[in-house]
């Protein structure tokens, strides 16, 4: 994980994010400070219980949609990408599967994907949209010549 963070303007300096309580704004900004590369939360009541802060400032910040919970406990912050952008050569992927479960909008917020009509196995695959495709293909492509160089 990294060591530092960045906050956008576009996200904290908002009515709504200022109306909430300042615990629940500690809890966030910690929350951030604490996510994988990949804005992922394995230890959220960790966090919070580190902070001070209540379950209902978590509540109020899912309810607010600024995280997005899994039914495993791990949650992901929804702005991370809007927040945080990481040089590839620092990056470190995720290793939570819920990231299979997301897809990034045109805002660059995280939200969960739309499940494919076409089932694989006993699991819905989640739509990946053309140009996201695409990117993770040069993504791949870079990769591969990085490897045999």
């Amino acid at each position: 994980m990294a060591d530092k963070r960045m906050m956008s303007k576009s996200v904290i300096d908002t009515d709504m994010f200022l109306d909430m309580p300042a615990s629940t704004q500690c809890l966030y900004f910690h929350m951030l400070l604490r996510a994988d590369d990949d804005g992922f939360l394995k230890n959220a009541k960790t966090i919070m219980r580190t902070v001070g802060a209540s379950p209902d400032d978590v509540k109020l910040l899912i309810a607010k949609q600024y995280l997005i919970p899994f039914d495993t406990g791990i949650m992901v912050i929804k702005h991370w990408r809007i927040h945080n952008y990481i040089k590839k050569d620092r990056y470190k992927p995720t290793d939570c599967e819920e990231i299979k479960l997301l897809e990034v909008n045109e805002k660059g917020e995280y939200v969960l994907a739309e499940p494919s009509r076409n089932q694989v196995g006993s699991k819905m695959e989640p739509q990946v949209r053309d140009r996201d495709r695409d990117r993770l293909e040069i993504e791949i492509g870079k990769d591969r010549e990085s490897r045999e160089s």
